[in-house]
């Protein structure tokens, strides 16, 4: 990147809004260049959750245009079915593969990771899309609280379920498909479902978003088998949910919300980026690393992140993995030595 393009780039960053619309995306001039230019994509097995519409649907439609083996993870069938058809017409793609699962519901997470275990003895990418903002609070079949557990206790289910798929592709990756609205949250250790407070759709979705950007660093740090943790945000994006779930913001921010393409072209790039090998455990934005702080008052304590894990591990019941080395806290380099978050 030129100083000029990453002089905008900063600028965009700061501005927020403007970074997050489709104009930020147009101006850092990502617009029609190919995610995977060196085809390395070609034949790898993808697995995408939430899959049958928005970023899913799309990131999906990419990887199969890519040549990937896609696995679409959807809660409705014939919505699904649906969304598989119209990928596999565009794209001319007969290696598209559809899961009916329930998220909310973890037994359904470990039913779909047996039945893909089944099928495939490695996972090349596996990215972590599936979402909800919900009106109410709502009661998963295990007692979790539904936002929290779609979005954090699912995707760690699902992740440690496909641990041994992952690590035999040598070089996977796991990407968490995160939002802007974790920069208002700050992680609450001692109330992680939030019980204690009246319900706010937007106020948990954030929270849980928070959670999630918590537990790449501790991901990477005990998985450390050559599979590479990333969280992604994808701007302000034009999707159902956003049309369902925040009506007011997506009549004002319409004519600026990016497509779902746009949305989800990190996606497929860390799929098959160098760098992201290179430079684990970092919230991504159009193709560059980004702050996981706007303010401080959201930054958790030292060890906060290992006591998250320990504690979804002992909600979601799963054997927690022991920490692969005695590496502190913080993003790492290639090297494995901690680094700061660089100014994009």
């Amino acid at each position: 990147m030129n100083p000029l393009s990453a002089s905008l780039d900063w600028l965009l960053d700061r501005t927020v809004v403007g970074g997050y619309t489709s104009v930020g995306y147009r101006l850092r001039g990502l617009d029609g260049l190919s995610p995977d230019p060196g085809g390395r994509l070609e034949g790898a097995r993808v697995v995408v959750t939430g899959a049958n519409s928005g970023i899913g649907a799309a990131a999906s439609e990419a990887f199969a245009g890519l040549g990937a083996e896609v696995h679409m993870v959807c809660r409705n069938r014939s919505r699904g079915e649906s969304a598989l058809a119209e990928i596999s017409e565009r794209t001319g793609s007969d290696r598209l593969h559809l899961h009916v699962a329930d998220l909310a519901d973890l037994e359904q997470v470990r039913a779909l990771a047996a039945e893909l275990a089944d099928e495939l003895d490695s996972i090349d990418v596996l990215v972590n899309n599936a979402g909800a903002l919900l009106a109410e609070r709502e009661r998963t079949p295990q007692g979790h609280e539904l936002t929290f557990a779609v979005h954090v206790l699912a995707p760690l289910v699902l992740t440690h379920e496909l641990r041994p798929q992952l690590v035999a592709a040598e070089g996977a990756r796991v990407i968490f498909v995160t939002s802007g609205g974790m920069y208002t949250a700050k992680l609450d250790l001692g109330d992680l479902q939030l019980d204690r407070r009246d319900y706010d759709g937007p106020d948990f979705y954030a929270h849980a978003k928070r959670a999630q950007m918590e537990l790449i660093g501790e991901l990477q740090r005990r998985f450390d088998d050559g599979v590479s943790f990333h969280a992604m945000h994808p701007g302000w994006t034009e999707t159902p949910g956003v049309e369902q779930s925040l009506p007011r913001f997506h009549s004002v921010t319409k004519p600026l919300l990016r497509s779902p393409e746009a949305g989800a072209d990190t996606i497929v790039w860390l799929a098959a980026a160098d760098r992201a090998i290179a430079e684990p455990g970092r919230l991504w934005m159009d193709r560059r690393p980004r702050p996981e702080h706007r303010v401080p008052w959201t930054h958790s304590e030292p060890g906060e992140s290992a006591q998250l894990y320990e504690a979804c591990a002992e909600l979601a019941d799963f054997d927690p993995l022991p920490v692969q080395s005695q590496r502190p806290e913080g993003r790492r380099g290639p090297t494995g030595a901690v680094r700061s978050l660089p100014s994009p």
